[in-house]
């Protein structure tokens, strides 16, 4: 029973099994059910962030209970990592604009967030790297994604600012 749930759990309820892109068909409904959080449920960002930082250290001892015995240290059904590097720049945006803003601009904010993490995720710029290579682990598993979290807050920071000297 528990192997199953703990399967559900780091798969993504199943996401992870699809033959094709799961990390970014992930990313993709993290996106869009944190868009529906936020803004229509308007459920507090500070308490997304929280179950965030739990679902991170609940993930680093399922995704070592799940690699146990494989080769594999980073088999491509484990997806809960792309939860938690999603959700990172989505619920900073969340915590930082906390007015009421207009649904295009948040969809467009959201849409650049998920690109941008895909293209870190996927290239993997050093720390990214670093995590990948170094932690043959869940906890290696996790920290890269959250790395590519952290890229895409620092390339909309940049984004931002570089806009404010131009315009």
């Amino acid at each position: 029973m528990f192997k199953k749930i703990n399967y559900l759990f780091v798969t993504m309820l199943g996401i992870g099994s699809l033959s094709r892109i799961p990390g970014s068909i992930a990313s993709l409904a993290t996106t869009i059910i944190l868009f529906i959080f936020f803004n229509f449920f308007n459920f507090s960002p500070n308490v997304i962030l929280f179950f965030i930082i739990l679902i991170f250290f609940i993930s680093i001892y399922a995704i070592n209970k799940f690699i146990e015995g494989k080769e594999n240290k980073d088999p491509k059904e484990v997806v809960i990592d792309e939860l938690i590097g999603q959700s990172i720049p989505i619920c900073l945006y969340e915590v930082a604009h906390t007015q009421p803003k207009e649904v295009n601009e948040v969809l467009t904010t959201y849409f650049l967030m998920f690109i941008l993490f895909r293209v870190f995720d996927i290239t993997k710029p050093y720390p990214v790297s670093y995590y990948d290579k170094n932690f043959k682990n869940g906890f290696g598993v996790i920290m890269d994604d959250v790395c590519a979290g952290f890229y895409v807050v620092l390339s909309l920071i940049c984004f931002m600012v570089l806009t404010t000297y131009l315009i």
